[in-house]
C-alpha cells in the first residue's frame, strides 16, 4: 500500500511537458560561499508519502526552471522556495507542483534548491546566499528563458517563507562576493508570497518581527497566506503585513480559520486550500500577469 502510494503521488507531480526543463547550478565548481571545499556534492531524494519527493541533503544548489506553454506564457516568473524548516526541502509538495500551478496561470517557476540540512549556528545565511543568487541568475537568463527581469517574484513555504521574507528584507545586503557578471544584477524580488512562513517574530505569541526579518522601506509588496491553528502561529504573516502597512507597502494577510500547516497546493475540506485564487489577484492587482510588451 505504502508504495502504491508513493507511485500516486509521483504520478500526480509527472508532467510530459516538463521533459524540456532546464538546470542550472548556483554555483562555479569550488565556489558555494562558506561552504568546505572537501564537502562531497549531492543531493538526495527519497519518498515521504505525504510529500512525495523530498530531497535531504543540498550540497550543490541549483535551481530548476518549469516553463509554460507557450499560448499562455505571459513574461512573469516566480522563483519557489520549498519549505522542510531547513532540514529538507519538501520538493514535490512546495516544488514541482507549485511550478504546475504557476506554468498554468502562464509564470514560468524556478524551483530553488537550496543548501539544506541547517547548518549548526547561522543556518540561514548559506540558503539567503542562494536565494539571492537565484534571483540574480535568473535575471541573467532573462531573454533566453522569455521573461520580464522586472516580473520576478519570490513565493516560499514555511521555512522557505521565512527565506523569502528574510531575502525580500535584506536583498541590498552584501552576503558573499561577487564572482561574476550576474551578481551586478539586483537580488531584489519584485513581489513575495510567503505561504505559512515561519520563524518571523521574536516570540511565538509575539506581532514583533525579529532583527533578520525587520521590514524597510524598500522591501517589496507582498501576501501572507495563513490558517489560525496553524502550528507555525499566524503571527508570523501578521506581524509581516503590519510592518509593511506601517510603511504604506502594498500588502495582503489572509487568515483562514483552519487547515493546519503543510498543505501546499493539496486540496482539502479547508477554505485555505484556495489560497492560489487569491494569490493569483495579488499577482494581477501588481501588474505581474500583464501580458510581455
Amino acid at each position: 500500500m505504502k508504495k502504491m502510494l508513493a507511485a500516486a503521488i509521483l504520478a500526480l507531480v509527472a508532467s510530459p511537458a516538463w521533459a524540456e526543463n532546464v538546470e542550472v547550478v548556483l554555483w562555479p565548481a569550488g565556489q558555494v560561499p562558506g561552504q568546505d571545499p572537501s564537502v562531497k556534492e549531492e543531493i538526495v531524494e527519497e519518498i515521504d508519502q505525504r510529500i512525495g519527493r523530498k530531497t535531504t541533503k543540498v550540497t550543490k544548489p541549483m535551481i530548476t526552471v518549469f516553463q509554460p506553454e507557450a499560448d499562455k506564457k505571459n513574461g512573469a516568473a516566480v522563483v519557489v522556495c520549498p519549505g522542510g524548516g531547513y532540514n529538507i526541502l519538501a520538493y514535490d509538495l512546495e516544488g514541482t507542483e507549485v511550478a504546475k500551478w504557476l506554468n498554468d496561470i502562464g509564470v514560468t517557476a524556478v524551483v530553488l534548491h537550496y543548501r539544506v540540512p541547517r547548518a549548526k549556528g547561522d543556518y540561514q545565511t548559506g540558503p539567503m546566499q542562494d536565494a539571492q543568487r537565484a534571483m540574480r541568475l535568473t535575471r541573467e537568463n532573462a531573454e533566453a528563458w522569455g521573461i520580464d527581469p522586472n516580473r520576478v517574484g519570490l513565493l516560499g513555504f514555511s521555512a522557505g517563507g521565512n527565506l523569502t521574507a528574510i531575502t525580500g528584507v535584506g536583498h541590498d545586503l552584501k552576503t558573499y562576493d561577487p564572482i561574476d557578471e550576474a551578481d551586478k544584477l539586483s537580488c531584489r524580488p519584485d513581489f513575495l508570497v510567503l505561504v505559512y512562513p515561519a520563524y518571523l517574530t521574536t516570540e511565538p505569541d509575539s506581532v514583533v518581527l525579529n532583527d533578520r526579518a525587520e521590514v524597510t522601506p524598500t522591501t517589496p509588496p507582498a501576501i501572507m497566506i495563513h490558517a489560525e491553528d496553524d502550528p507555525v502561529p499566524c503571527n508570523n504573516s501578521i506581524a509581516f503585513f503590519l510592518g509593511l502597512k506601517r510603511l504604506k507597502t502594498p500588502a495582503e494577510v489572509h487568515i483562514y480559520p483552519t487547515g493546519g500547516h503543510g498543505y501546499g497546493l493539496r486540496p482539502t475540506d479547508h477554505e485555505v486550500t484556495l489560497w492560489p485564487t487569491v494569490v493569483t489577484k495579488f499577482m494581477e492587482k501588481q501588474g505581474v500577469l500583464s501580458a510581455k510588451k
